[in-house]
């Protein structure tokens, strides 16, 4: 079975030097499920214990973390200009 590396191995990315999610830390804090950490096909996502960290530079813009969020605190957005990911097959 391919690991998730391998399988992100097939997009290319150009990551923006900001962020284009941006997480409510203080509705993170009393979110139960840490659904974010769950759905996101790419690990995007980490809860730490005490905050969500966002690896944004791997985001693959499907928006599913923005679409599961229980308390719709996740602000998400298309990265800027030509960055974000690129698909090399298709």
């Amino acid at each position: 079975m391919s690991s998730l590396e391998d399988k992100l191995f097939t997009t290319k990315f150009n990551p923006d030097s900001k962020s284009h999610l941006y997480p409510a830390q203080e509705c993170c804090r009393i979110c139960k499920s840490k659904i974010c950490t769950i759905i996101c096909p790419a690990g995007v996502y980490e809860w730490d214990g005490t905050k969500l960290i966002v690896n944004f530079e791997n985001c693959l813009e499907c928006g599913a973390c923005k679409i599961a969020c229980e308390h719709c605190s996740l602000g998400w957005e298309y990265p800027r200009g030509n960055k974000g990911v690129t698909y090399k097959n298709g």
